[in-house]
């Protein structure tokens, strides 16, 4: 029999899946069409997450195996300069997929000893300088705004980068020794 302890944990960690799933069943029987929605726009999110994490997953891990730590810490490490930065936003804008896509591959850069800032600077320019969505932002909105929009948002995650970098730098530190001292 299970306990109340038990319970307690099983709704701490699981509740909001349970409430979901009654408040979307609870759509379909009285027909309320905006609960219908947001559980097609689930359905919808969680087939491509499903579909692309793996995928993601394996190039991740070929990433970590083939690319030795010293070569990172070279080209966009603590010591990289200007080389790194540029390099982030290229590597960034060659990407493809969500944002979500974009927080595994900037876990392995900061494992593999990627500055701080980079790694903002990185996910910024995930987020929006991809070459695939600057195509389609140049279609709808026009090259003229996609410029502007980028000219004016690339400084920022630059600026941005180092903010966060002297912000949780020593705290990002700190951790990278405790992890490389508890591997050895």
């Amino acid at each position: 029999m299970i306990g109340k302890t038990e319970m307690r944990k099983f709704g701490r960690k699981y509740g909001w899946v349970v409430l979901f799933l009654l408040l979307v069943s609870a759509s379909f029987f009285a027909r309320f069409s905006p609960g219908i929605q947001v559980y097609s726009n689930f359905q919808k999110s969680f087939i491509e997450m499903v579909t692309f994490l793996p995928l993601l997953f394996i190039l991740i891990g070929l990433f970590d195996v083939w690319v030795p730590r010293e070569r990172i810490e070279k080209y966009i490490g603590k010591d990289s300069g200007i080389i790194g930065i540029l390099m982030v936003i290229f590597l960034a804008t060659l990407q493809a997929g969500p944002l979500y896509g974009a927080f595994p591959v900037a876990y392995i850069l900061y494992k593999k000893g990627a500055r701080v800032s980079n790694i903002f600077i990185f996910l910024g320019a995930f987020s929006s300088l991809k070459i695939a969505m600057l195509g389609l932002e140049i279609g709808y909105l026009g090259l003229k705004y996609t410029l502007v929009r980028s000219l004016v948002s690339l400084p920022l995650f630059i600026l941005v980068g180092f903010l966060m970098e002297k912000l949780l730098g020593k705290d990002f530190e700190v951790k990278e020794a405790k992890e490389a001292k508890g591997s050895d």
